[in-house]
């Protein structure tokens, strides 16, 4: 019988994976499908260990059904005609890992996994060593066991304590009963002015994908600073308040909202009312602060 290498055995799996990648009857296999994810960009240069903001990792979180925790076993660097798209400066490796923990995924992951990687070269056209590398990994599942899809080209990240620990706290936000919706625009804006000059309230409703209520409300009251909150619900009471930078109702706002309301949210409003609508508006702008992304999104 003919022995055939490790190196061999898996260079032909890495052929055998672009070849079922281009068949469409097996779309999901070793693709990337990072273009449809809005992702289009390579890997961002915190694949290297830098720290990514806490928006960087809620959006991958957000789009992987699986988020495995893995150490690198193998990666093969393929040839030129086996890695379309690859943008200057990187090189496609067919990577083999073992999983050593499933942070997100319903019907667990399989032991060994493979799946491709755009990894960026240095000044000699040459990969970064990356086996026994620690990663965590953002991605979907493939048509094959074993077979993973990463969910954007810097869907793997390094598997540091801080990137492990707040991808954790992520995870375990969006999977709560009380997760906050992810919201799409602005619905409309109220305003009531008070009794007295400097005094009003400024309530303004937020579209969700789940299309469970979420509101933004701000009170003026002369001579004390403007305060702002929000309500997951019908009713605003006492209980809402401002989100916590670093948690999921943060983000969700920090990095969905638009710079200025819309005509369509005051359109029922008069003039000074739509005026007071959108300065009231800007107060939660700047109290939400920037949402801080690194990566490109397209």
């Amino acid at each position: 019988m003919q022995r055939v290498s490790s190196k061999n055995l898996l260079g032909k799996s890495a052929a055998a994976c672009l070849f079922f990648a281009l068949n469409t009857a097996f779309p999901l296999v070793c693709s990337t499908g990072w273009a449809q994810n809005g992702v289009n960009a390579p890997p961002s240069a915190d694949a290297s260990g830098n720290a990514l903001a806490y928006a960087d990792l809620a959006d991958l979180a957000s789009a992987a059904p699986l988020i495995i925790n893995a150490e690198i076993s193998r990666a093969i660097s393929l040839k030129p005609e086996q890695s379309a798209g690859v943008p200057a400066g990187f090189r496609r490796a067919y990577i083999t890992a073992k999983t050593e923990g499933l942070i997100r995924g319903d019907g667990g992951v399989a032991p060994n996994l493979s799946y491709l990687y755009d990894v960026a070269v240095n000044a000699r056209g040459k990969m970064p060593k990356l086996k026994k590398q620690r990663v965590l990994l953002f991605a979907r599942a493939g048509t094959r066991p074993g077979e993973i899809q990463l969910v954007a080209p810097d869907a793997q990240i390094p598997a540091t304590p801080s990137n492990e620990s707040t991808v954790r706290s992520i995870v375990a936000e969006l999977l709560s009963a009380k997760a906050a919706p992810k919201i799409i625009g602005l619905g409309d804006a109220f305003y009531v002015a008070g009794t007295v000059e400097g005094e009003g309230e400024t309530q303004i409703f937020l579209r969700t994908d789940s299309g469970d209520p979420v509101s933004l409300s701000i009170v003026r009251r002369p001579g004390v600073e403007p305060r702002w909150a929000v309500a997951l619900g019908e009713i605003v009471d006492e209980a809402a308040a401002t989100p916590k930078p670093g948690t999921l109702l943060w983000y969700r706002l920090a990095c969905a909202l638009p710079p200025a309301l819309t005509p369509q949210s005051v359109r029922t409003l008069s003039v000074p009312d739509a005026e007071a609508a959108r300065a009231d508006y800007k107060i939660v702008l700047a109290g939400l602060g920037p949402c801080g992304r690194t990566r490109t999104v397209r």
